[in-house]
């Protein structure tokens, strides 16, 4: 018999590949029904303690004029995560903007790259 192919769908976003896992989630924008827009932000997981949502902190440089200086600054997000995706903490996430998921989440995950974990033994 042949082996039925999972339809995966094209998000637009140049660089981000599909994970080779699938899932049945609706919000996921792989295998989903959830459309993508607005921006792509890039950040640290610092938590996966909510249920199918990580929350991740982005790092920026802010300018203080009177100065001629930059400041650094942190803010923290949370994010759909799909159950295609696996996340720790630590992992550095590429997360995009969608329609509002519940009252904090409005962004999606679709790309995870591990952190490397030093194993001393």
């Amino acid at each position: 018999m042949s082996k039925s192919k999972v339809k995966v769908r094209n998000i637009g976003i140049p660089n981000v590949t599909p994970p080779e896992k699938t899932c049945e989630d609706p919000n996921c924008p792989f295998h989903g029904t959830l459309p993508v827009r607005g921006r792509i932000m890039e950040g640290v997981v610092t938590s996966t303690k909510m249920h199918k949502a990580c929350t991740f902190q982005q790092d920026y440089l802010s300018l203080i004029k009177k100065y001629s200086r930059y400041e650094r600054r942190r803010s923290k997000k949370h994010a759909h995560v799909p159950d295609c995706m696996d996340v720790r903490v630590g992992d550095i996430v590429k997360v995009v903007e969608c329609r509002p998921l519940s009252k904090t989440v409005s962004c999606v995950v679709v790309e995870v790259k591990h952190a490397e974990v030093d194993q001393e033994a």
